[in-house]
């Protein structure tokens, strides 16, 4: 979780707790507030995720994290995080103010991950259960990139988890 977030000097951890904090801020559930806090796992379970972005490829880390999660949580956590990626694909095209708050890993990440939805694709999301959630979790994962912005510590978010548990 030390590791640098987005080529930043955001550590993975730092970008997970600031993306549950605006869960629980919001009022949000324990399931909401578990995917947010849990949402890039993926990258942590996948060495070479950073990797592949450079060399253009998917490293798909949020499928990597649904796989290792699902055994735990429902679908009320895993489909947030299952779908943040498409919804960062979604407000692209959907939100004409959303790629501008983009960070440059986030648009690079972006191009790899197919670009802006198309209509048909907009429609297809739109129909996918969760992905209300997906939305608002990916414009937490955004605005949690801060260097400065002080969190509880991962010990804090630990109730949420456990309820959140299938």
């Amino acid at each position: 979780g030390e590791n640098h977030f987005d080529e930043g000097s955001v550590t993975q951890l730092s970008h997970a707790l600031q993306c549950a904090q605006h869960a629980e801020i919001a009022n949000s559930s324990a399931e909401m507030i578990t995917a947010c806090l849990l949402h890039d796992i993926g990258h942590l379970l996948n060495n070479d995720a950073r990797q592949a972005i450079r060399n253009g490829e998917d490293a798909e880390h949020e499928q990597i994290a649904v796989d290792y999660l699902r055994s735990w949580f429902g679908p009320a956590v895993t489909s947030p995080i299952r779908w943040h990626v498409d919804a960062k694909r979604y407000l692209c095209a959907t939100d004409n103010t959303y790629y501008s708050k983009l960070s440059r890993g986030s648009v690079r990440s972006l191009e790899v991950q197919g670009g802006p939805f198309n209509g048909d694709e907009v429609a297809n999301f739109e129909s996918q259960p969760y992905y209300r959630e997906a939305v608002q979790l990916r414009r937490w994962d955004e605005a949690s990139k801060s260097t400065s912005m002080a969190t509880p510590s991962f010990d804090h978010f630990l109730n949420f988890v456990r309820q959140a548990q299938i």
